[in-house]
């Protein structure tokens, strides 16, 4: 490539990254370690190609400058963990959406498909969620109390049963991206099809109101959550498939600390969802409006973090870099 095409086909980048990098904007720290890398892959291509040009000499000093910001020498903040929940991880998490969708298309799907299974295979429950829970699930029902394997249990040990378990599904989730994200959609479809088959088997029963107000208390952040860990099985097996301007190993190395951290964004809901599944589930007394209540407010709270909440980060975040940048052109 001739280094005149060379320059306007990446020029746009360069100012950008020179500009947040003068204006010293909070910025998620991947994105800026993302630009970090494609300037010294730039600067590698043009010392390359261009040996001695201008564009290496300016490639060269953009690069020192940017090694400079990101690797200084600083303390780490106290209050680390409060910044990544707060700004890092919404930051990161918007631009991972897409597999965000990808994830909870595919259990939907599954979820219809092991409803209609069920619908249309008399045996298919059974060999799903096995005889020994249909038995059982049954037995409750004759017995008029049809959410009863929720009481069988002590709350603390359910609580950190759930948990535990729950924290396992995910890590399968995340795991199995390694399979270039094939392993993580099977996972969401064995759950989207046990879903679907065991919400129709209440249907069946005339009990699709008792159950789904029962189960979904614990159920609405539980399967938000896995579907979420879901993506960030995606994230890791993008890594490996499309790695734009990184070299492969790069952009696996990427997909699978950003995967990570999605990962581990999910953990304090899956002790919430552990915590409802103990101890609130069991209480299959309570109001409607309650269990609606407390359905509503998870949903919600999903909902606001996951995908709200990250959208409003970027758009603040992008309104401070253009605000910055036209402050120092009306200056300059």
């Amino acid at each position: 490539m001739r280094e005149a095409a060379f320059v306007k086909q990446n020029k746009d980048k360069w100012l950008e990254f020179e500009s947040v990098l003068a204006n010293k904007i909070n910025i998620d720290p991947d994105l800026l370690s993302d630009l970090y890398i494609e300037v010294t892959d730039h600067l590698s291509y043009a010392k390359t190609f261009y040996k001695n040009s201008n564009t290496e000499r300016y490639l060269n000093q953009l690069a020192s400058k940017a090694h400079q910001h990101i690797y200084k020498t600083k303390k780490e903040p106290k209050n680390r963990l409060v910044s990544f929940f707060k700004t890092e991880f919404p930051l990161l998490f918007y631009r991972h959406h897409k597999e965000l969708l990808i994830t909870f298309l595919t259990f939907l799907l599954f979820v219809i498909v092991g409803a209609f299974s069920a619908a249309n295979e008399g045996d298919f429950v059974r060999s799903f969620l096995g005889d020994g829970y249909v038995n059982m699930t049954l037995e409750n029902i004759e017995k008029g109390d049809p959410m009863g394997v929720y009481k069988k249990q002590g709350e603390f040990n359910m609580f950190l049963g759930i948990t535990l378990n729950n924290i396992k599904v995910a890590l399968f989730a995340f795991g199995y991206g390694i399979m270039l994200g094939i392993g993580t959609l099977y996972i969401m479809m064995q759950n989207g099809i046990m879903l679907g088959s065991f919400q129709y088997f209440f249907y069946e029963q005339d009990l699709l109101w008792e159950s789904a107000r029962t189960i979904w208390i614990h159920g609405t952040i539980e399967i938000s959550v896995i579907v979420i860990a879901g993506c960030a099985g995606l994230v890791m097996g993008n890594g490996i498939l499309f790695t734009g301007t990184l070299p492969r190993l790069e952009s696996f190395k990427r997909g699978v600390i950003n995967g990570l951290k999605i990962l581990m964004s999910t953990i304090p809901f899956f002790i919430i969802a552990g915590f409802l599944e103990g101890f609130v589930t069991r209480h299959t007394e309570m109001p409607d409006w309650l269990a609606i209540l407390i359905i509503g407010s998870s949903l919600t709270l999903i909902l606001f973090y996951y995908v709200i909440y990250p959208i409003r980060l970027h758009k603040a975040s992008k309104q401070t870099i253009e605000i910055k940048n036209t402050i120092k052109l009306t200056n300059s």
